[in-house]
């Protein structure tokens, strides 16, 4: 029987999403990439999920695009290619949850991708990124171009993917690449740790978050105006009267994500 490529495992609200082809360091073929899409999509549907977790097995999180299955393509062949991996992207960025990237091992290439469109971005100490699209004549998608000059500036960006070098867990700390590292080994359960957190949080008010960082850097007059229609709609939540009676009566809130106050 074959192996699934990508695992599903629920721990509360929390769902972890683990790449599943540890043999060739979870790099990402096509049958992959269109089930990884998949699973995203229908834990960002899920009611009863909250976080989204991404790690690979075996001790890499994702070594890339699998070179193994690429070869010269026309415009009509590579551009499904093209789209099923950006359909990954979208799932992350377009969903209203978020996703924790828990790293080990490599990340490199469109796995380095893969980790910074998440939210957050977890490493451990003996973790390795690079960009690595030059190296085999291409020069980078799913959302690089907007995550990695987002993190460590365009300057930067333009370095990384022209030249391609690799850095270690503390360098892409120190540079804004990732959030937190931790011992080898640990990532996955610091991500879970910050997962439960961010599972606590409010839904809506996180979903906000989401989607007005997605569209930045943009025009600040048209930001205010974001700001106004969210901030409203937020105002009108049980999860804003919840917050709220937490607050005075000094307890923890319990956030549902209900868009209404209850009577």
């Amino acid at each position: 029987m074959t192996e699934p490529v990508v695992l599903v495992e629920d721990d509360g609200a929390v769902r972890v999403i683990t790449l599943n082809r540890p043999r060739q360091r979870n790099a990402i073929d096509l049958p992959l990439r269109v089930r990884l899409a998949e699973v995203i999509e229908a834990a960002m549907d899920h009611d009863q999920v909250r976080v989204l977790i991404l790690t690979g097995a075996g001790g890499s999180f994702c070594s890339g695009g699998d070179i193994s299955t690429m070869a010269r393509l026309p415009e009509h062949e590579a551009r499904p290619r093209a789209e099923a991996a950006q359909r990954v992207i979208r799932a992350i960025w377009n969903g209203g949850k978020p996703v924790i990237a828990a790293v080990e091992g490599a990340a490199m290439g469109a796995g380095l991708a893969l980790a910074l469109a998440c939210d957050r971005a977890v490493a451990g100490a003996d973790a390795r990124f690079g960009t690595s699209f030059s190296r085999v004549g291409l020069a980078g998608d799913m959302g690089i171009f907007a995550t990695l000059p987002g993190r460590i500036g365009p300057a930067a960006a333009r370095q990384m993917l022209m030249f391609a070098d690799q850095v270690g867990a503390s360098e892409a700390a120190r540079i804004g690449l990732v959030d937190a590292v931790t011992e080898p080994g640990q990532a996955l359960a610091r991500a879970r740790d910050d997962a439960r957190r961010l599972a606590a949080g409010p839904p809506l008010a996180l979903a906000a978050v989401k989607s007005m960082l997605a569209r930045w850097p943009r025009d600040p007059l048209e930001v205010l105006g974001d700001e106004i229609d969210h901030q409203v709609a937020l105002f009108d939540t049980g999860d804003f009267a919840e917050g709220i009676a937490a607050y005075r009566e000094r307890r923890t809130p319990a956030f549902r994500g209900r868009q209404r106050p209850s009577p």
